[in-house]
């Protein structure tokens, strides 16, 4: 991936792996109710109620959103106790902005279905709403309502939130075009018997009895298939003409029944977008941009309904076109998600489709296509996830730049005070002892103004024994940078390649000239600062180039300091206790070649003390379950050549798979 490009995606911090999830318990603070409900829209959708774990606890639906959200957070009154409990649990919530009730009604449907909130008292399954069906596997199709979708040969409309409307949709089908409505396996039982009723009624062209050929059964079919699909207007108008002649006529009775079948196509053509016409697997991507800041909406459709979404915010040229904005948001997203879809739709072309279609393709090991919907119910769908990047923008406009000011915003700040021309890599570097007991070191990364925890690094000091900040600081910056130029004379990749813009110390100058002499040692020129600090242990300015920079305690750049000082701090500190902790545990015998946790306890209860356990020789020590002879000899030599127990035992696994330690 190019730079340039990782550089202008980040994906907003506060999301977890879940695909609807917008925050984390840890950004509950962050969360403004009173402030987020004025910014919600007042128009259709479907709402989600976070808990303190950021659980979905509850999905509902909303004609208005901002009026029904609302509605949660003012008087208790008449309020049920589940509803007033569940409330008091909320942390935060979210929504997606669809484009009328029904469609919310269905998005609910299969919200509810995927993450069975606790406080929604109905989950609905798939027999919930019906489609209409259409038998295209068979030489004479039927058209029939059901409830469940298969992976079959026939054409499935819907779902619809009618059953009323899809069963008149269905009568009017057969009146229009005449279809058939029995089971009779056709053509194999063409003759065997009469024409039903509905054949005398006007309703069936009788194929049962062959008084119309296949192909102009079918042709009638594909009239209804084309109804189905949306093309509305011919039939409307057509309703809309009989039932004006039988008004005219006083046939009141035959026209309330062409108004009913005009109600039904109304009501029909509001078919969901939410859910789509198969069950294919696919993700949607919308974007909406504004100047330099844009934000990126993915819906995933999963097994034809809409289960999940996420938003990331992007920074980009102000007048790069649409399609170049997509195409880089698809190589960044593409590149880390854990699933590839089988189509992907976009609302603008990208030049590289060919390209990125078969770099996906390989990646899934089947064909990825890329689509541009232009028109139906394809482009509403992207419509909608434009949309509602719109609403998220919008609602967060504030919030981003305030992250802005907080973040880039502040390490633009800091360049300006050191008179750099850019910052964006900050390293800061710590020490952390007892009296001089088990000195560690602690390395903290931050990119753009944030925290890159994967780039954290921890190490024990080997070289200086003894309460000396300065020694043990030298040791830790040069194993550091020398790490980085081996990796990179080897042509590696890793976090140790990567040279800070920026060296920050916890200290003054003592510590700025530790650091700028390992630098000159290996004729590295990195800027180095120190952050300094007055009598209350708080942070006053920074010192660099030989001088203290007063820095104004209320500005960002002073804040984000404060930040990285606490961070490094907290980092040195958590390593140094939990090395203190495992020491406090730690067992002579767990230093001996050979000797597990079965020999250990062993040795532990046969000899009383320790010198007992010097003294043995190796004929007791192998006559003791469990030992050999070998394993007798190791403990026999550990204690005959002097050795003494180290302070502490090897890394564990928990050290090694959250944050890699250099020894």
């Amino acid at each position: 991936m190019d730079p340039a490009e990782e550089d202008c995606l980040y994906k907003e911090e506060n999301h977890e792996n879940d695909g609807l999830s917008q925050g984390s318990p840890s950004d509950e603070a962050a969360f403004n109710i009173p402030e987020e409900l004025k910014k919600l829209p007042q128009k259709p959708g479907v709402y989600l109620m976070h808990g303190p774990h950021d659980e979905i606890i509850y999905v509902g639906k909303a004609v208005n959103l901002r009026n029904r959200v609302r509605q949660y957070f003012q008087s208790s009154r008449g309020k049920t106790a589940k509803i007033l409990r569940m409330v008091s649990l909320i942390r935060r919530f979210e929504y997606v902005v669809v484009d009328s009730e029904l469609e919310a009604l269905v998005l609910e449907n299969n919200l509810i279905k995927e993450y069975k909130p606790k406080y929604n008292t109905l989950l609905k399954d798939d027999k919930t709403y019906p489609y209409i069906k259409v038998t295209m596997g068979e030489p004479y199709p039927r058209i029939m309502s059901v409830r469940k979708v298969k992976k079959d040969k026939a054409r499935y409309f819907g779902p619809y939130t009618s059953g009323l409307a899809v069963n008149n949709t269905i009568d009017m089908l057969h009146k229009l075009f005449q279809i058939r409505t029995c089971s009779r396996v056709l053509p194999r039982d063409i003759g065997k018997e009469r024409p039903c009723l509905y054949h005398h009624i006007g309703q069936c062209m009788a194929p049962c009895n062959g008084l119309i050929s296949q192909e102009e059964y079918r042709d009638k079919v594909l009239k209804a298939l084309d109804f189905l699909s949306g093309k509305y207007d011919e039939v409307r108008s057509y309703l809309t003409d009989r039932m004006n002649e039988a008004s005219e006529a006083l046939e009141f009775e035959k026209a309330a029944e062409y108004r009913d079948l005009l109600r039904s196509i109304d009501e029909i053509s509001s078919r969901q977008k939410v859910t789509a016409l198969d069950t294919d697997d696919r993700d949607i991507v919308g974007i909406y941009k504004q100047g330099t800041e844009a934000i990126a909406q993915v819906f995933f459709i999963r097994d034809g309904r809409l289960i999940g979404r996420e938003h990331f915010h992007i920074e980009t040229d102000e007048k790069e076109k649409m399609g170049d904005t997509v195409q880089s948001f698809i190589k960044q997203f593409y590149t880390g998600t854990p699933y590839i879809p089988k189509e992907i739709w976009l609302q603008s072309e990208i030049s590289e489709e060919d390209l990125l279609s078969e770099w996906l393709s390989g990646v899934k090991g089947r064909k990825v296509r890329f689509l541009t919907p232009k028109k139906g119910q394809k482009e509403k769908l992207v419509e909608m996830a434009v949309n509602n990047a719109r609403s998220i923008f919008e609602r967060d406009a504030d919030k981003i730049k305030r992250e802005e000011l907080r973040t880039r915003g502040a390490m633009k700040e800091i360049a300006g005070l050191l008179g750099l021309s850019e910052i964006s890599r900050v390293e800061s570097y710590d020490i952390s002892n007892t009296q001089g007991f088990e000195s560690v070191g602690s390395m903290v990364v931050f990119v753009d103004g944030r925290p890159k925890n994967n780039d954290y690094r921890k190490f024990r000091i080997k070289s200086v024994s003894g309460p000396n900040d300065y020694a043990s600081m030298k040791e830790v910056l040069t194993r550091r940078f020398e790490h980085g130029i081996r990796e990179r004379n080897e042509e590696k990749q890793s976090s140790f390649t990567a040279f800070p813009d920026l060296i920050m110390m916890d200290g003054g100058k003592g510590q700025v000239n530790i650091a700028l002499e390992v630098l000159s040692e290996l004729g590295l020129d990195i800027p180095v600062c120190g952050m300094v600090k007055d009598d209350r242990h708080r942070t006053r300015g920074l010192y660099f180039e030989n001088e203290e920079l007063p820095i104004d305690i209320h500005s960002e750049g002073f804040k984000l300091i404060t930040r990285i000082q606490d961070e490094t701090h907290r980092f040195a500190i958590e390593f140094h206790k939990s090395l203190r902790s495992k020491a406090g545990v730690h067992s002579v015998l767990d230093d001996i070649p050979g000797i597990g946790p079965k020999r250990r306890r062993e040795l532990m209860r046969h000899f009383r003390d320790m010198e007992s356990l010097k003294a043995a020789d190796i004929e007791e020590l192998s006559s003791l379950p469990g030992m050999d002879r070998r394993a007798a000899e190791s403990v026999y030599e550990f204690f005959r050549k002097g050795q003494e127990p180290s302070e502490f035992p090897t890394e564990g696994p928990e050290e090694e798979s959250s944050e890699q330690q250099l020894q």
